[in-house]
């Protein structure tokens, strides 16, 4: 099997249920969308490829926060602002955080250019909970989340998490 966004093989990764490629590290993953991502009615092209795919990003929400979407992929790209205020929409619904895997470290040798000033993005750990390596345009202030990982972030446990009442 290849990769859709850069046609190198891609391989399982047993621990999140998706395929990896070897070469670009996208995350495929096969099935139903699991984010709670609307495409808008107005889903015209936003203008903005995906960084992934090169296929253009659709106007869409997530609970009230617009976001562009990769259809194919899967991905995500937002304001960073916009960012905690879905997490803590998303996160109002959850009954207990969910053990997380390691991320791969491999995905921070990771290059794409962002979606709108065509600049490469910073790879890194994401700031908060989740162990995900995340994508971010510093000139742009925009974030980009492959499938699952805004997922992952929801569902990590929160440093409020592991704090002992105080008697």
């Amino acid at each position: 099997m290849n990769c859709l966004a850069c046609g190198a093989p891609i391989t399982l990764k047993p621990d999140t249920q998706g395929f990896k490629c070897d070469y670009c590290h996208a995350v495929f993953y096969p099935g139903e969308e699991d984010d709670g991502v609307q495409v808008s009615s107005d889903s015209a092209d936003s203008g903005q490829a995906c960084p992934l795919c090169n296929l253009p990003l659709v106007k869409a929400s997530i609970t009230s926060v617009q976001v562009l979407y990769c259809t194919n992929c899967h991905g995500l790209l937002m304001k960073m602002g916009a960012l905690p205020e879905l997490i803590d929409a998303l996160r109002s619904n959850l009954d207990k955080p969910a053990v997380q895997s390691p991320p791969d470290h491999g995905d921070l040798k990771r290059s794409i250019q962002c979606p709108q000033c065509h600049r490469r993005m910073d790879t890194h750990f994401y700031a908060g909970p989740g162990n995900v390596i995340v994508d971010s345009c510093g000139d742009c202030y925009r974030i980009w989340l492959d499938r699952g990982e805004l997922m992952r972030i929801v569902h990590a446990p929160d440093e409020g998490d592991n704090k002992e009442s105080e008697w």
